[in-house]
């Protein structure tokens, strides 16, 4: 070669190879420092196909033919009860509110110099609105009564298990609610755990499915624990110091906690009931499953209306269901950050609680122990009545329905082998979709800058539309399909599935990691960059390694999310493309009047165990949620 090139050849290819090797290099580092903006723009180009257009797309037909299907919702005493004089006829409206206070009744009597005055104020007619926020409502009540002991419990007693305790305060935001109904239906159903216990007693049955108050105390189920981890935070942020001043001041203990300890866990308990009073007001599962049609809330009716085809109604129904929830995630996010300013200075001394020094404790204990019988019946029992009916009780047990779990169901259009199946697949391609996505977002909020606004608003918005919104926004947009360019583009199946599980997931992937890259020390980062290290660069070397049990925990969140999503699911949900959590409806729709829910219980059982080892992940590996 040398001798074919000479001196002269030589020198011009060694010239043309630090050229290209320049080239090259200045070309990788170009790659380099496009990488995290790249991505950044794919995640909100994800983001814009399979949730916003959808979504938009949902709004598009509500407001269409000059919002017509809005103005008949709201004109329609069905949907708004008595309200919907405001919309069908404003200017009778002081007739109309006349009108019912002349049907107000008041009755007077006098006890010497003292007026006894009652009223009798007619039905309020509540609509299909109404009624969804009376539940609610109700729901919200239920949730902070069960809640505010734990929180108690855990911020002012020491015991073994505490921290146990406390992690197991996050299961509300990896249970699968569908499962939740399975064990409400085998704890209180017709053939339930309660009527078992209630006939082995001599008692009559009792039939709590299908009423407002089996409804509300699977929300408070659901949602107590959220309150409870809420206002146990708070509470052990208290500053001692200021409770000690008040005392050495002569306030008294309770005087102390009036006005020192209540006023600090205010934001805390108000912020969790503005919470729970969203995702209450947004249930689907557990109304569909313990009330049906007759107790159905604003999510039940518009899944109806979608099985039916009258995608206007369920368009207006969504869109101004998704209106009050932004406002009330709003107002949420106002105590959010009342309740995040400040920290702890000297945290409140805990009590033993198995220590009795007076009569003052050991009622204080005693009802301790009340409260902990309470907490047993309500979120044991139905996870252990589950169990238990899945291998066909104490009395009579089974395998049958761990052996319908695995055989093929001859003529059944829901193989459970199938739905296990695919929700294992499901879940692996949405964390593969949703982890990305929310490291890139996590990175943005964390160190975004001016940019970083921007990703929280992009993190929260998924968060505040119902599943059932978003599924309908997808049906219509994504699986009916879009013209482009004079092709009609249709996904559906398992792609449309996964994306839908992502969009659900990613943002836990977010809460956990950004967070924890927050805290990261900026010196660190600065060095790497400072040695030429791009910020994808520094992210991947330096950030992420740091992190790395945020996002273990935040990959946990995204898989277990979507091991149980159902809203979403079950609308989009092909003939092979089900879930075990479509598959445990459609079993709890077929066996629950019958003489057992076994397959619906094996199934929620297998869910159980998903769930648990999801949460193990999560507490082990120290990921921070907070809601």
């Amino acid at each position: 070669m040398d001798r074919v090139l000479g001196p002269t050849g030589r020198e011009q290819l060694t010239r043309v190879t630090d050229w290209l090797s320049g080239v090259a290099g200045r070309l990788a580092d170009d790659a380099d420092r496009l990488v995290l903006p790249v991505v950044g723009a794919g995640t909100l180009l994800v983001l814009a196909v399979v949730f916003y257009y959808p979504v938009w797309t949902v709004f598009v037909e509500a407001f269409g033919d000059a919002a017509e299907p809005i103005r008949d919702v709201l004109e329609s005493e069905f949907y708004v009860g008595a309200a919907h004089g405001l919309f069908a006829h404003p200017t009778q409206v002081p007739g109309d509110v006349l009108a019912w206070l002349s049907s107000v009744r008041v009755h007077a009597a006098w006890t010497g110099f003292f007026p006894d005055v009652w009223f009798s104020f007619p039905a309020v007619r509540k609509g299909l609105f109404g009624f969804t926020a009376w539940q609610a409502f109700l729901s919200t009540l239920a949730s902070v009564a069960l809640g505010l002991p734990g929180a108690y419990v855990l911020a002012r007693f020491e015991f073994p298990g505490r921290r146990t305790l406390k992690a197991l305060t996050i299961l509300p935001f990896v249970l699968p609610s569908i499962m939740v109904v399975a064990g409400f239906v085998a704890t209180f159903g017709t053939n339930g755990t309660l009527n078992g216990v209630l006939t082995a007693l001599g008692l009559g049955k009792v039939e709590l499915l299908y009423t407002l108050k089996i409804v509300v105390l699977a929300h408070a189920f659901y949602n107590a624990p959220l309150v409870t981890r809420m206002v146990t935070s708070a509470w052990e942020n208290v500053d001692a110091s200021a409770v000690e001043t008040a005392r050495s001041l002569g306030a008294s203990p309770l005087r102390a906690f009036k006005d020192v300890v209540a006023p600090q866990l205010l934001p805390a308990l108000a912020a969790s009931a503005v919470l729970t009073f969203v995702f209450t007001f947004m249930t689907f599962p557990i109304v569909l499953g313990l009330g049906g049609l007759q107790l159905a809330t604003v999510e039940v009716w518009l899944y109806a209306r979608v099985q039916q085809l009258d995608y206007e109604t369920a368009a207006a129904l969504a869109t101004l269901e998704t209106v009050v929830s932004l406002g009330l995630t709003y107002v949420y996010l106002r105590y959010e950050a009342r309740r995040a300013g400040g920290g702890a200075g000297k945290p409140l001394p805990r009590d033993r609680l198995f220590s009795l020094d007076d009569l003052r404790s050991a009622l204080v204990r005693a009802g301790i122990g009340v409260y902990g019988v309470v907490v047993v019946l309500v979120f044991l029992a139905p996870l252990v009545s589950m169990v238990l009916a899945s291998v066909g009780g104490l009395e009579n047990p089974t395998l049958e329905w761990w052996r319908f779990l695995v055989e093929r169901q001859a003529g059944s259009r829901t193989q459970p082998s199938v739905a296990v199946r695919n929700s294992l697949l499901f879940g692996v391609g949405a964390l593969a979709l949703a982890l990305p996505m929310g490291v890139v977002i996590a990175a943005f909020s964390a160190r975004g800058g001016r940019g970083r606004k921007v990703a929280d608003a992009v993190l929260m918005a998924p968060i505040a539309v119902s599943g059932i919104v978003v599924g309908f926004g997808m049906l219509q947009s994504l699986v009916f399909g879009v013209e482009l360019f004079g092709y009609r583009v249709s996904v559906v199946g398992a792609a449309v599935v996964v994306a839908a599980h992502a969009i659900a997931g990613y943002p836990f992937v977010v809460r956990n990691v950004a967070p924890m890259l927050a805290a990261v020390d900026d010196r660190l980062v600065e060095s790497a960059r400072a040695l030429g290290a791009s910020r994808a660069r520094a992210l991947y070397d330096v950030e992420l390694p740091l992190v790395w049990p945020g996002v273990l925990a935040g990959a946990a969140f995204a898989f277990a999310l979507s091991i149980g999503e159902f809203d979403a699911t079950v609308l989009l949900a092909g003939e092979n493309a089900y879930t075990m959590p479509v598959a445990l409806k459609r079993f709890l729709v077929d066996r629950a009047a019958g003489p057992s829910v076994g397959p619906a219980a094996a199934m929620g059982t297998v869910l159980l165990v998903i769930t648990a080892a999801s949460f193990v992940v999560i507490d082990r590996v120290g990921g921070r949620y907070r809601p």
